[in-house]
């Protein structure tokens, strides 16, 4: 009896990465800690897309193999071109620049545009540690963050923090629900102190709500942060004619649930266009080192200049500046406790 010959499956070549967007790169001098750009832009052209042909839609939303792209004002659903899909789910993101060509009844995503910025997280997929984009292309990330129910979790905020500048997003926190306590958080004036801009927000009492609405305008937002803190509730008070899906917090253990299941684009009268992201209540940081890590810590970063060794860890090494100073009260405990513990997750 012959023996049966199995067939190796063909593996798909996947063309050029289109959404790579290199490393970043750091001065030697660690007092001069520099970027190359925000986010490089990549080729003039994403893979696939004709001479001379521009993106003609923005993506709202990614349907697995699908995708809800706006298009001369309108919303349409959209199958994606197998080359921009990995498994059953496109690589694509809310707020990004693609383009669509229409056959027949159906439109297909062809292309899409390089990412001029990016908000990424650490996803696992089939067992890989890869990227996943979050948002593209955005200008501000905004954390938002609960005083109560559930509380401020700082060191969440610090991987945001930290995923913002990696992406080349400017970041702002967002206390919400201030109506529930009569003070803010010690920890919120860590933040001010290394210039974060902070408001402070309440869907019940409406503090914050126009300042929030005036840091939105004229920009692509993407809302964050831990699951229960309110974004969609914010995003109603924003435009209270989408009546997005809020839910309570629990209040035995302070746990959200995930509301909004998808990362969702939404257009607001006044220029504003925000991402709406499922809560989550732990972001792996991507595209980190553990030597660059301190660079994203300001505070760190101008106190490592006095320590012995230039590629000091601030963990254990002598004479090193930075821990001194967590030791003596000059730098804030809480944030140095938040960098080992990110250091110890990359």
């Amino acid at each position: 009896m012959a023996k049966k010959v199995r067939k190796k499956k063909k593996k798909r070549v996947r063309e050029k990465d289109w959404a790579s967007q290199g490393d970043l790169a750091f001065s030697v001098d660690r007092a001069k800690h520099v970027r190359t750009g925000s986010v490089p832009e990549g080729d003039e052209e994403a893979p696939g897309i004709p001479e001379g042909v521009a993106p003609n839609g923005v993506v709202v939303a990614a349907l697995g193999p699908r995708a809800v792209v706006k298009m001369a004002g309108e919303e349409t659903l959209c199958r994606v071109d197998e080359r921009l899909c990995v498994g059953r789910a496109s690589a694509l993101s809310p707020g990004d620049d693609v383009w669509v060509e229409p056959d027949q009844d159906t439109h297909f995503v062809r292309a899409v545009g390089s990412r001029r910025s990016k908000l990424s997280r650490v996803a696992t997929r089939g067992g890989r540690v890869e990227e996943q984009v979050i948002a593209a292309n955005v200008d501000l990330l905004v954390i938002v963050a609960s005083i109560l129910q559930p509380r401020l979790k700082p060191g969440l905020v610090d991987r945001y923090l930290i995923a913002a500048e990696a992406g080349g997003v400017q970041p702002l926190l967002c206390i919400h629900k201030t109506d529930l306590a009569a003070e803010e958080p010690e920890a919120v004036s860590i933040y001010r102190d290394i210039d974060l801009e902070v408001v402070n927000t309440s869907c019940v009492t409406g503090e914050g709500i126009e300042a929030l609405r005036g840091a939105l305008c004229q920009k692509l937002s993407v809302l964050a942060g831990h699951s229960g803190v309110g974004k969609s509730s914010l995003i109603n008070a924003l435009a209270p004619g989408l009546d997005i899906e809020t839910r309570e917090v629990s209040d035995y253990n302070e746990k959200g649930k995930h509301t909004t299941s998808s990362s969702r684009l939404y257009e607001i009268p006044g220029g504003i266009h925000i991402i709406d992201t499922p809560g989550i209540r732990r972001l792996g940081v991507w595209g980190v080192s553990h030597a660059e890590l301190a660079f994203y810590f300001p505070e760190m970063e101008a106190l490592a200049a006095g320590c012995r060794f230039r590629d000091c860890t601030h963990t254990h090494e002598p004479d090193c500046a930075v821990r001194a100073a967590a030791e003596a009260g000059n730098l804030p405990e809480r944030r140095y406790q938040s960098y080992l513990r990110i250091r110890e997750s990359l």
